[in-house]
């Protein structure tokens, strides 16, 4: 499988998993570049992809949008380390369905434990990653990072 189309079945993949994780009508713009370094402003999750193809998902929003995720998920409000661990789960819901998405196109992945990005952080370490901005009706975006390596 070439490159190209790898990075291909990941970014549907992406898109698909969101869908099905995030119990929102959702917007999911075209990915763009983006290029180092990332400035996260608030609350994100990162993990790491392993197997045959490499990289990092970076899931990037605010507490208010991770907490209105939550409580549509979980029918209560979370605040404070109950957020932070929510939105490591939340990472750990897609991710592992990305994993599922591109098993069944024949790339063997895997995924490493989230971790939690609390404040503001500036993410370097890659050349070039796509951006989906994904905006759920009524609450706010998150922007998924897509940092793959080729």
């Amino acid at each position: 499988m070439t490159i190209t189309r790898s990075a291909t079945e990941i970014l549907n993949g992406t898109i698909d998993s969101v869908r099905n994780v995030i119990p929102f009508e959702l917007t999911i713009d075209k990915p763009t570049l983006v290029t180092a370094p990332y400035q996260q402003k608030s609350l994100g999750v990162l993990i790491g992809l392993t197997g045959d193809f490499r990289g990092r998902v970076v899931i990037d929003g605010n507490q208010e949008v991770f907490g209105k995720i939550g409580e549509a998920m979980f029918g209560m409000a979370l605040e404070g380390e109950m957020l932070d661990s929510f939105s490591g789960e939340l990472g750990n819901m897609i991710a592992g369905n990305l994993t599922t998405f591109v098993s069944k196109n024949g790339i063997a992945m895997d995924i490493t434990p989230p971790t939690v990005l609390v404040g503001e952080t500036k993410m370097y370490g890659f050349d070039k990653a796509l951006s989906l901005k994904v905006t759920l009706a009524d609450t706010g975006t998150l922007n998924i990072i897509l940092m793959l390596e080729v």
